[in-house]
């Protein structure tokens, strides 16, 4: 989907001639408990059957997506004219300090923080600064995604791209963890936030001394990049065999080049192939703040950012990206993702195994 017809379509209510948001029968029979409440484990929703938006809210939004999330915060804005969003950008884990030292001194700046890392939602949900979220809103989640005080937008997996021309399927070992004792060159990017958050599920699943060996193991083979896109190029162009990324930048790089030589592998139960998302949460109380969550989990804005984003939609009944596997197929670990929110002792540890 293009920008200019996901923005027209999002728009298409409500901004032409002022005309109003048509709202489901089902929507509107709640609407005097709570505007805004659909039916549990109903799906994805369009904007059509959604309240309009009408006051003032401050979004939080980590930076990420290449600026396709504020092409959904721009065409929120424009079918609502009556919101005032206010949009404060900043990292990830930059801004979920600050709500948490804005709490602290009494002060709440943000109604709402939209992540792309669940460990900065882990940690302003951990200080209690999260509200509770409404059965019905947490219900469109598919199983597993649901979680009480705030809602994943969309996923990602880990995976292994590998350069098809250098490595048949056959070599690669179905557990991350054999990946230290392997003759094949690697890529990563250790000081990327999202490897980062696959370390500390490593450590938690398996723990410091395995995690360490293993940092210890890849460090011997591996080509270090300042990111994970940097990651699948090199891969791509042949300079290591595989590599470690989320799934979408191989996805992108194939989309623009179709007969790229790289392709994704995907370990088995481990921290090889966790499933993290982006999420949001809503620190003020009122319907806003909760409907504006409602706009991230509809139809179309779920749709274009599997289309244009390469992310997996977490609402149930809307199409997952082209190239990737069913989420079925796949066996990630389960881990909690709130339990990702704790980088410190993972830092401590790539510090002193020298790969930071």
């Amino acid at each position: 989907m293009q920008r200019r017809n996901f923005l027209n379509a999002l728009a298409a209510v409500g901004a032409l001639g002022s005309l109003p948001l048509s709202v489901s029968r089902s929507f509107a029979a709640g609407a005097a408990a709570d505007q805004g409440r659909v039916a549990v484990n109903s799906g994805a929703v369009s904007v059509d059957q959604l309240p309009p938006l009408e006051g003032d809210l401050t979004l939080y939004l980590g930076r990420g997506e290449g600026g396709l999330y504020e092409n959904v915060l721009e065409a929120i804005r424009k079918r609502n004219p009556g919101l005032n969003l206010q949009v404060r950008r900043g990292s990830t884990a930059a801004l979920a300090n600050s709500i948490v030292a804005e709490a602290k001194a009494g002060v709440r700046r943000a109604d709402l923080f939209w992540a792309v890392d669940s460990g900065a939602i882990g940690l302003v949900a951990d200080a209690g600064l999260a509200r509770a979220l409404p059965a019905d809103l947490t219900g469109q989640l598919k199983s597993g995604f649901r979680y009480p005080r705030w809602a994943p937008v969309t996923g990602r997996i880990r995976t292994l791209p590998y350069n098809t021309e250098r490595v048949t399927p056959e070599q690669i070992p179905d557990s991350v963890m054999a990946l230290a004792d392997s003759d094949l060159t690697l890529g990563w990017a250790p000081a990327y936030a999202s490897f980062q958050s696959f370390v500390t599920a490593m450590r938690l699943l398996e723990g410091e001394k395995a995690t360490a060996d293993w940092l210890r193991g890849v460090s011997k083979h591996a080509t270090s990049y300042a990111g994970e896109l940097g990651v699948v190029m090199a891969v791509e162009r042949g300079e290591v065999d595989l590599g470690f990324a989320n799934h979408y930048y191989t996805l992108r790089l194939k989309n623009g080049k179709p007969d790229a030589s790289v392709d994704l592998a995907f370990t088995r139960n481990d921290a090889g192939c966790l499933v993290n998302a982006s999420g949001i949460l809503a620190l003020s109380e009122g319907d806003l703040p909760i409907n504006f969550m409602r706009y991230l989990l509809s139809r179309e804005v779920q749709s274009y950012l599997a289309s244009e984003a390469y992310e997996i939609p977490l609402v149930s009944g809307v199409q997952p990206p082209q190239g990737l596997p069913p989420l079925g197929s796949i066996s990630p670990p389960k881990v909690d993702l709130t339990e990702l929110a704790d980088l410190r002792p993972t830092l401590k540890l790539m510090r002193s195994v020298g790969v930071l």
